[in-house]
């Protein structure tokens, strides 16, 4: 398993940018910019959630903005409860990848198939959504937080080092953590489809009859897929939040399980890579848009993302990868050709 990812010189080539990045790009931007690309980072993780399950196990969830939002209100709640948030943020992960598995122990034990999983993702998240929606009142609170319904919950502790409540990071090292939680969930995952339990799951994504006719068990596997994929969703959510320091119903919308949907396609389902490139493509796409004088800015948007989904079907990492692939083999056929020639 680890012979395979440490002889892959890609592996190595991500976790180096991805540490260039941590170290270099504070020096070099100005804050306002560190600011937005953390925003990209931890969309990033919340895309990874949605590109694991999909591209690795097979899983398309229509409502991966569910345990987007279950980790951001748990870490929330958490964290003005308790004053400092490390505890919250692995409560943040924990929660949703618990109640992950137990949806999905009802999914997958259930037999539903993809369409229906589909629409039960789909309807939980709407479901979460209307309820954070009707907590205004104020006996709506779990101890000192308030659910605040549709104005959400504000003043969210900032994230803090690690048994001091009091040092509060600062824009930049939130910036530099939360680069380091997206390498470290890239390592995780890339070792994890690598082992005997990745294959598997990519096996059965393939071809579920024939990986239970080999004696697998289907069911547990894509149910353990879905928890991770859950859990780092949640992981996203509590990064959302500390980020803004505030958190509303939206993240429970359409639009975040919608828009995890397009960054995972543009950038390339059954990749790790193709999810990172999609957010930092689109939503660079979706600022200067915004700040141009366009009849509709979100409309224009939506033409370059189908054009791209239509030009690039298989995603842009996966039509890179082929047009670099051919042209070495194109270039090596021809060397080869020159010297029979000679």
């Amino acid at each position: 398993m680890e012979k395979s990812v440490l002889r892959d010189p890609g592996f190595y080539v991500m976790v180096a940018i991805g540490l260039a990045a941590m170290l270099i790009l504070p020096v070099v931007l100005d804050m306002f910019t560190i600011m937005q690309i953390t925003q990209y980072v931890v969309l990033a993780v919340f895309a990874l959630s949605l590109g694991y399950i999909w591209g690795f196990g097979g899983i398309l969830s229509f409502g991966q903005a569910a345990f987007f939002g279950l980790g951001a209100y748990t870490f929330a709640v958490a964290a003005i409860n308790i004053g400092e948030t490390t505890i919250p943020l692995i409560l943040a992960f924990l929660i949703p990848c618990l109640f992950g598995a137990a949806l999905g122990y009802f999914i997958f034990y259930g037999r539903l198939s993809d369409v229906y999983l589909g629409v039960v993702t789909m309807v939980v998240t709407l479901l979460f959504w209307k309820l954070a929606n009707h907590t205004a009142g104020p006996e709506y609170a779990i101890g000192a937080a308030r659910l605040g319904g549709f104005n959400g919950i504000p003043s969210i502790p900032v994230m803090n080092i690690p048994g001091e409540p009091e040092a509060m990071l600062d824009p930049v090292q939130m910036f530099q953590v939360f680069m380091g939680f997206l390498i470290v969930v890239y390592i995780v995952l890339r070792v994890l489809i690598a082992s005997d339990f990745g294959r598997v799951s990519i096996g059965i994504r393939e071809n579920e009859t024939r990986a239970s006719l080999l004696g697998y068990d289907v069911r547990r596997h894509k149910l353990v897929v879905f928890a991770i994929g859950s859990g780092i969703a949640g992981l996203a959510g509590a990064m959302w939040a500390t980020y803004q320091a505030f958190i509303d119903p939206n993240a429970f919308s359409m639009e975040m399980s919608a828009k995890a949907l397009v960054w995972v396609m543009a950038g390339g389902v059954g990749t790790l890579v193709g999810p990172i490139i999609g957010v930092i493509l689109l939503q660079w796409l979706t600022l200067k848009l915004g700040t141009m004088e366009l009849l509709n800015s979100l409309a224009v948007l939506g033409a370059i993302m189908m054009v791209l989904v239509l030009a690039l079907p298989k995603g842009i990492v996966p039509t890179l990868r082929k047009l670099i692939v051919d042209g070495w083999t194109l270039a090596r056929q021809k060397k080869t050709g020159g010297k029979a020639d000679e």
